[in-house]
């Protein structure tokens, strides 16, 4: 079984990587853990070509969100490897919109699962562009595991 565990560092995803843990997976299974974050946009803004500070300030973003996606996965395949040390795991973390990354991720893996909280940090990008959760159960073509915490409404 392939099984793409999508998380973001939130408390939801905790609960993803928790759910994942309790699972009776066969020592043949596979997991891919990705994290993406978003980069905020800057062409239409005119900002890429302006260099210097902003220039500099948008690239400082991306390389504290890639240290800090490394640092999620990395934690979270420590835990899983800790509870089943046969299982094959690989790592990602990625810039993208992450409904639509995480979508493609699973497609082009032939991922069986894809597992996620269900919410994330991205409180305004799901108000405005729909939850990753919605999306995924929406659009692939396998199974999604949407992990939820009993105890938070």
């Amino acid at each position: 079984m392939k099984i793409l565990l999508a998380i973001d560092g939130s408390d939801f995803s905790k609960v993803a990587i928790h759910e994942l843990i309790k699972m009776t997976l066969s020592s043949n299974s596979e997991i891919h853990i990705i994290n993406v974050y978003e980069v905020p946009k800057t062409n239409g803004l005119g900002l890429h070509t302006m260099g210097g500070r902003i220039g500099n300030y948008i690239e400082e973003i991306r390389s504290n969100a890639q240290k800090l996606g490394n640092k999620i996965v990395s934690e979270a395949f420590d835990k899983i490897k800790a509870e089943n040390k046969a299982l094959s795991i690989t790592t990602s973390v990625v810039s993208g919109l992450p409904k639509s990354t995480i979508y493609e991720k699973a497609e082009d893996w032939g991922a069986d699962l894809i597992v996620v909280g269900s919410q994330g940090h991205g409180a305004l990008s799901r108000l405005v562009l729909g939850s990753v959760s919605q999306y995924l159960t929406t659009n692939a073509k396998c199974s999604v595991l949407i992990a939820r915490d009993r105890n938070k409404k």
